[in-house]
């Protein structure tokens, strides 16, 4: 979409509102809103000069000294918002430091945006196609206290296991998914048919195609919904856009949906498996004669993955509650290594029956991550491995969960806490900042926002703590 074509979709819709949204180092989408007659006075050199806007109350971002920042909007992005009353078209931003006029170095849109011009610069391939797939949860309500007198936290689900001897109005249906009982019966015991495809029509609508959706394997209403593949930064504007969908849509039927990883005890989380290729005019290049149709390019792009993981999990799984879900039998991909079949290995290699469609999955990213920078330091770990010619080593098509010791102790995992991770990414992070992707000064800046995270659980009692010592 042009800038021309914009402007025909303020005009055919009578649009009020120009919403600009960015993202945050967390990964939150923020937003601030122009009048359209703002743009329709000159859109060109509206579109060229952008928006000001103050950077320094965003966390991880610029201090009060140097907050003066710049919205460039992306034509591309337009789409009329389904959510607001007044019609409002919604344009995804990047975030321009108007000292040097180049994409703001903390900017997660712009890192990813070097990302995929490092992919070029190296003459590897020319484009990478990013297809991810974030689980999420779908509650009644949720409620949560945490102060000096004590902390609690309640989930609402008519649908849970633990409903059962619930009454609702005098009555209780009985149709429900048990544990691990959620993947996937028809309704009744399925209750998110119908807010999962209320969720497909927006999502198309707004342009995102939808593949499938369905209930996951927990119980409380764990859902997915299947969105096509993109380009690495346009497919990480998607999935930004899909959780808003996703959040509000939920909303709308007076529910709340979370992307939280681990948000129930003793059942599955939610993860994102992220799929990946690499493509040069026109070919896939992880296509190839090897273990399971891949080319020796892919195995060396799995090697660098795995080779990083414990870096990359400080992107990929970037919250305290991460690490919740990152343990074995919940199908929680925790043993670096590679497999077709098996789903316990933390890279798999889906069986299609293309080699167009030839791919990587892999499994231990969760929907925390901020998809801009996940994607993007895959990318660059996948590179090194190409680069560096790291090869994987063997596949594993065992159980991975049900090793004896002594093979157990040979496969190595992803880390066991943030903590762990952001040590891991202090350690080794020369693979990301080649070409000027993540600068030092971020990955610095990004280890001491995220330590916070650690410091606020590190000092906080829990309620099991009172369980386990409290009599001793």
């Amino acid at each position: 979409m042009s800038v021309k074509d914009v402007v025909n979709l303020i005009e055919e819709n009578e649009a009020k509102f120009i919403d600009l949204r960015f993202t945050d180092t967390k990964g939150k989408q923020q937003h601030v809103s122009v009048p359209a007659r703002i743009v329709l006075e000159d859109p060109e050199e509206w579109f060229e000069n952008g928006q000001a806007f103050d950077g320094s109350s965003i966390g991880g971002w610029k201090g009060i000294q140097a907050s003066d920042m710049t919205l460039k909007p992306d034509a591309s992005t337009a789409f009329i918002d389904p959510f607001y009353d007044d019609t409002t078209v919604v344009l995804t931003c990047d975030v321009i430091d108007p000292a040097n006029g180049q994409g703001y170095d903390r900017d997660p849109r712009s890192i990813a945006k070097r990302a995929e011009a490092y992919l070029k610069s190296t003459g590897i391939g020319d484009t990478a196609f990013f297809g991810p797939e974030p689980e999420f949860f779908v509650f009644d309500g949720v409620e949560w206290q945490t102060d000096m007198s004590g902390t609690r936290y309640k989930i609402h689900s008519e649908e849970a296991a633990w409903s059962s001897g619930e009454s609702y109005d005098g009555q209780n249906t009985g149709h429900r998914p048990g544990v691990k009982g959620g993947y996937f019966p028809v309704a009744p015991v399925d209750s998110g048919q119908d807010l999962r495809s209320a969720c497909t029509q927006t999502l198309e609508a707004i342009g995102i195609p939808v593949e499938v959706h369905h209930h996951e394997v927990a119980t409380a209403g764990q859902m997915e919904i299947g969105t096509r593949f993109n380009t690495l930064v346009r497919r990480a504007d998607w999935t930004q856009d899909m959780k808003y969908v996703i959040q509000n849509v939920a909303h709308n039927f007076g529910k709340t949906a979370t992307f939280m990883p681990k948000p129930i005890l003793g059942d599955n989380g939610s993860g994102m498996h992220v799929h990946q290729s690499i493509w040069k005019d026109g070919q896939n290049l992880f296509s190839g004669d090897g273990y399971a149709g891949l080319s020796d390019l892919a195995l060396y792009y799995i090697g660098g993955i795995i080779k990083h993981a414990k870096a990359l999990n400080a992107l990929t799984n970037p919250s305290t509650n991460s690490y919740k879900r990152l343990v074995p039998h919940f199908e929680a991909p925790t043993k670096l290594a590679y497999s077709a079949k098996n789903r316990s290995a933390s890279i798999r290699i889906p069986y299609v029956a293309s080699a167009k469609a030839r791919r990587i999955e892999a499994r231990f990213p969760d929907p925390t991550a901020n998809p801009y920078l996940a994607f993007a330091a895959l990318l660059m770990a996948g590179l090194d491995g190409i680069q560096n010619k790291i090869h994987p080593g063997d596949p594993s098509d065992k159980n991975l969960y049900d090793l004896p010791p002594e093979e157990d102790a040979l496969v190595p995992t992803v880390c066991a806490s943030l903590e762990e991770a952001l040590e891991a990414l202090k350690a080794d992070h020369e693979f990301l900042t080649r070409g000027g992707v993540f600068s030092q000064d971020w990955i610095d800046s990004y280890i001491e926002f995220k330590s916070e995270d650690v410091k606020c659980i590190r000092m906080a009692p829990h309620p099991l703590e009172f369980e386990m010592y409290y009599s001793l």
